[in-house]
Parts: C-alpha cells; structure tokens; sequence
C-alpha cells in the first residue's frame, strides 16, 4: 500500500517553496542593482579625478608658460606669440576640465536611486503605504 499525503499539504509545502524562490530571486535583484550603483559612482568618480588631474595640470602648465611670457617680453622677437598661444590653449583647456568636473560634481545622481525605487515599488505592491 502506498500512503497518500492529502493534496492541501503538498500545496502548502509547494506554495512555500515558491515564495522562498520568489523572495530569493527579489534579493539576488536588489543585490544586483546595488551593485550596479556602486560601480556607477566608481566610474563617476574615476572621470571625475581624471577631470580635475588634467585640470591641474594644465592650470600649472598655464602659470609656467605665463611666467616664461612676461619674461619673453623682455626680448626683441615674436617669442611671444608661441608663448602667449600655449599659455592661452593650456589655461583654457584647464578651465574647460575644471569646469566639466565641477558640473559633474553638482549635478551627480542620488546613490542606489534605482535600488530605492525598485524596493518602494516592492512595498506598494506588498501593500504597505510609503
């Protein structure tokens, strides 16, 4: 003879392991997602050091060539016009970094805006008000 297990009880043991699949499964994609975050602010904030290194340089690279044109203006020749184009393409391209950085710095996303939205949308579809 063989034993039969009532129907209900294999429904629930069944109905149970499908949540326990579901709330895995809901997890490893908010873990995923706060992955991608993070990795989103670290290549943000690569760029942005990139950024202001360049910036740096090229500012320091204006500053010198600026101090090599005031003491070219000493001298009889048209020293200055290669001097004074450098200085001018090194300060802008200086500034220009510099600016990009800081624009990048002010306008940066929130940190695991998308792991926070999915996990509210989660909660209202759970039916707990946010």
């Amino acid at each position: 003879m063989s034993e039969e297990t009532p129907a209900g009880s294999k429904g629930l043991f069944d109905s149970l392991k499908g949540l326990a699949a579901s709330l895995i499964a809901i997890v490893h994609t908010r873990i995923d997602l706060l992955a991608l975050d993070l990795e989103e602010e670290r290549d943000r904030l690569l760029s942005v050091l990139v950024l202001m290194l360049v910036a740096l340089f090229c500012l320091g690279m204006g500053v010198l060539l600026l101090t090599i044109l005031v003491a070219a203006a000493f001298w009889d020749s048209h020293r200055f016009l290669a001097l004074g184009g450098l200085t001018g393409i090194f300060l802008a391209g200086g500034a220009a970094a510099f600016g990009v950085a800081r624009y990048k710095l002010k306008t940066k996303p929130k940190l695991f805006a998308a792991s926070l939205a999915e996990l509210s949308k989660d909660r209202q579809q759970l039916g707990h008000p946010s």
